[in-house]
């Protein structure tokens, strides 16, 4: 074997050596949900920390997912006002509302004949101005949705528009909060009003999961689920060995 083939196999075997074996995730007990419950009210994240011995971005999801807030006087605590102004660095440092910067009104030359090739206001430029696309214009998402550019101004997001969407509108009105309009038979190319029904996000759910597959369907799918979760742990283990 030669050096450098020699030190590659002694830099690999020192790399498995010192490396660190992989941490299980540790989950929630219904006894520590329950202790959360009584103490993330009133009790500051440091003492969270020592009581849960976990991180505290996992303390402030489990509370989210449990519905916990942290009660008025706790907000209203000098401990809770300082972490608040420590989360709001440089604040001391900004502009205040209605200073005035000392280059304004000021306009800036290069000389030459540089203003005649200045881009004027409202005009795009450059790599923009290629992909622009006027008011009208359609395109397909990569779900093979339509859509329609309605505007040109406010976010971009809101510029365009699914082309059903429209179409449901002209007949129907404005879509109700919490509802959306789906096509009944999932071909997004298929758009006629006969097409389009309304549906609210949580029956669309419903009919995006495995309850919407027959019976045998739906056990071949979670015995699927189970093996590869039964694959994934003893590919755990053996690392942690």
């Amino acid at each position: 074997m030669n050096l450098i083939a020699m030190r590659a196999l002694e830099h690999a075997r020192a790399r498995q050596i010192t490396a660190q074996p992989i941490k299980r995730r540790r989950h929630w007990t219904s006894a520590d949900e329950s202790k959360l419950r009584d103490l993330y009210p009133d009790t500051p994240m440091p003492e969270l920390l020592k009581i849960f011995n976990r991180p505290s971005w996992s303390i402030y999801n489990k509370a989210h997912a449990l519905g916990l807030k942290r009660s008025d006087d706790y907000l209203a605590s000098e401990h809770a006002r300082r972490l608040r102004r420590e989360d709001n660095p440089g604040v001391g440092c900004r502009f205040q509302k209605g200073h005035t910067s000392w280059n304004k009104g000021i306009s800036f030359h290069s000389g030459g004949r540089s203003a005649e090739t200045q881009f004027k206001t409202g005009t795009l430029n450059g790599r923009a101005a290629q992909l622009h696309m006027p008011v009208g214009s359609e395109r397909v998402t990569k779900d093979g949705i339509r859509q329609r550019k309605i505007c040109d101004d406010g976010l971009p997001q809101r510029r365009w528009k699914s082309v059903h969407m429209i179409l449901w509108e002209e007949h129907n009105g404005e879509v109700p909060a919490g509802h959306l309009v789906v096509f009944k038979d999932r071909n997004t190319q298929n758009i006629e009003i006969g097409n389009l029904e309304l549906v609210t996000r949580a029956e669309n759910m419903r009919r995006n999961t495995i309850h919407r597959y027959p019976p045998e369907l739906k056990s071949t799918i979670r015995q699927l689920g189970k093996l590869k979760r039964a694959i994934s742990e003893v590919s755990r283990e053996k690392q942690d060995d």
